[in-house]
């Protein structure tokens, strides 16, 4: 009896690690996700405004002069687009991700107008 047992245990733990090994992430899916990739567009400074309008008003000011989140007026200054691009991706400390309410387009149009904001 205690060799069906074990050998049921045993079945159960190959079948999990068989499953575990086609559905976690890989090495190249975990870069990707820590590090998102900017895709390539022409900055687009009405759609950008109307986006920052309707997801970023709320907690940056209607003026980007910050509020419950960062003044944004001058984020230029210190950070580039791909790094904008990875904050409004992936959130930071307060700021959730918006990679769930955004296309990457338009989080990459958004990042390309803050960063001309110095």
């Amino acid at each position: 009896m205690q060799k069906w047992i074990m050998s049921g245990l045993f079945f159960v733990a190959c079948a999990l690690a068989i499953a575990l090994m086609f559905t976690l992430p890989g090495k190249e899916q975990v870069a990707q996700e820590e590090k998102p990739t900017m895709p390539e567009v022409t900055l687009d400074a009405a759609a950008a405004e109307a986006t920052l309008k309707a997801s970023c008003i709320s907690c940056h000011g209607d003026q980007l002069q910050g509020g419950a989140g960062p003044a944004l007026n001058q984020v230029g200054g210190h950070m580039d687009a791909n790094a904008i691009f990875n904050v409004v991706t992936k959130g930071r400390k307060g700021m959730p991700s918006f990679k769930d309410q955004l296309k990457p387009e338009e989080i990459a149009n958004i990042a390309l107008y803050l960063a001309e904001k110095k």
